[in-house]
């Protein structure tokens, strides 16, 4: 079974909307979190859905899903105070039913343009190498500074890579290694790929594309809008 967990659990602060999260914010007419989950409705090998949302907008996200008909989604959960705790919130609620070969695919809501693709990519990984972490290469120099105001050294670009989602596990792999994060740093927490290499173990990266944007300021969801624009026109013209 191929579970996905989508999470759902931010403020979005950074959005500067006082109105509504920013996973509900809508463009025209449908909210970003619809926009991701119906990529995850659609796609043949996802059995399972579940949602970790943020305190008080469940009943609001249950509305999306009946009227959008994600039916995939079998449960809205309510999240934690943090990734850490929201994560265990859903690993816990799989582990009523998961085997530990199960896949769970983790992403999150304010990744709209995630692609059937990057999914498929991801459980191929999983079955082939047991994890899966979609990145896209760093193209910029990297630059080290203790003060934030001089460089300690540089870093080669072609070294680095940009760890986004999905991110992809079999269930008993990416259960134990949070279960020990409840006792590690929240800067480590936060990402399963950064917890797991703090923990040791070796990931797969699974090359992406570079539209995979995550939605966390008001130039990302301009951005956003332009490269869901320019699908459309792609569609209707054939470009």
């Amino acid at each position: 079974m191929n579970v996905a967990i989508v999470f759902a659990g931010g403020s979005g602060q950074r959005m500067n909307s006082a109105a509504k999260p920013k996973q509900f914010l809508e463009l025209y007419g449908k909210p970003i979190i619809v926009f991701t989950l119906e990529v995850f409705q659609h796609h043949p090998e996802i059995d399972q859905v579940i949602v970790p949302c943020i305190a008080g907008w469940e009943d609001y996200l249950q509305e999306l899903l009946d009227k959008y008909r994600l039916t995939k989604v079998t449960k809205v959960l309510t999240g934690g105070r943090d990734t850490q705790e929201s994560k265990m919130i859903a690993l816990k609620h799989l582990a009523t039913f998961c085997a530990p070969d199960d896949v769970v695919v983790i992403h999150d809501a304010v990744r709209p343009l995630v692609t059937e693709k990057m999914i498929s990519d991801n459980l191929e990984a999983v079955r082939l190498h047991g994890s899966a972490i979609s990145v896209v290469p760093f193209s910029e120099t990297g630059i080290v500074s203790s003060n934030g105001l001089t460089t300690r050294e540089s870093i080669i670009r072609n070294t680095l890579y940009i760890a986004k989602a999905p991110q992809s596990f079999y269930f008993s792999d990416v259960y134990a290694a949070h279960a020990k994060g409840n006792d590690m740093d929240p800067t480590v927490t936060i990402d399963t790929c950064s917890l797991m290499t703090a923990l040791g173990i070796e990931l797969h990266l699974v090359p992406c594309e570079t539209t995979n944007i995550k939605i966390t300021t008001p130039e990302d969801f301009f951005v956003f809008k332009a490269l869901i624009d320019l699908r459309e026109s792609r569609d209707i013209f054939g470009m």
